[in-house]
């Protein structure tokens, strides 16, 4: 815990959870459990996926079932006045999608700040793929069609993300590559059913909760690539 007793938390996820599976609740049993609260309050930020609908039953068929209480905001119909949602909830999950226009809308309601107030009040920050990467300084995005590109991000922790690392094929040849041409810097690479959790921008735990699923920190050594697995939890 910091000097001031409000410990700041991460939890990046590289994919899974309950917009694939609402029924597979282990990493949101995790998360929840980081709040030491017994009923605590989770807003989830659907705006990456443009606030699909499937996507926002999954959330609440997930949370529902446990012991917190669920809650969504939109920014495609009308908006509450964010500063008392965001100050009531004790987790704040951002589900996957569209990094780069997610980032946009999010600036234009100055979410970026309201994100940064509530990560230093202690407000355990989570969240899946475009939710994962978001926290780092930058991250690994497949906004464009075309290809895999790097995007500049929140920067509340100073290292590259990539989610999705190794069940999408392009993802680490592209990570070292990248990283050969000095187009991004060292970092996190988290697989689907795996995640990383931060608390005062030091990683404490890799967590799987996928079978043989890991993540790995990536960086460049003189002009070679090293991957160090991450030693994990199994949950």
């Amino acid at each position: 815990m910091n000097k001031n007793n409000i410990d700041r938390q991460i939890i990046a996820i590289g994919g899974g959870g309950f917009g694939r599976d609402p029924k597979h609740k282990k990493i949101e049993k995790y998360i929840l459990e980081q709040t030491n609260k017994d009923n605590p309050r989770i807003l989830f930020i659907p705006t990456a996926s443009a606030e699909d609908k499937s996507y926002i039953d999954n959330y609440y068929a997930c949370f529902e079932s446990l012991s917190c209480k669920p809650s969504h905001i939109s920014f495609f119909s009308r908006t509450p006045r964010l500063n008392g949602v965001f100050n009531k909830a004790d987790v704040i999950y951002v589900g996957g999608g569209n990094t780069k226009s997610m980032l946009a809308v999010w600036r234009e309601w100055k979410v970026d700040i309201l994100l940064r107030r509530a990560y230093e009040k202690g407000i355990v920050m989570a969240g899946v793929s475009a939710g994962a990467i978001c926290w780092f300084k930058q991250g690994i995005t497949d906004s464009w069609a075309s290809n895999l590109n790097t995007i500049n991000c929140l920067g509340f922790l100073n290292e590259m993300c990539c989610p999705h690392y190794l069940e999408e094929s392009d993802r680490q040849p592209t990570v070292h590559q990248m990283l050969k041409d000095g187009k991004t810097i060292n970092g996190y690479c988290i697989d689907g059913g795996s995640a990383v959790h931060f608390i005062n921008e030091k990683l404490i735990n890799a967590i799987s909760f996928y079978t043989d699923r890991k993540a790995v920190f990536v960086e460049k050594n003189n002009s070679i690539i090293v991957e160090k697995e991450l030693p994990h939890i199994i949950l």
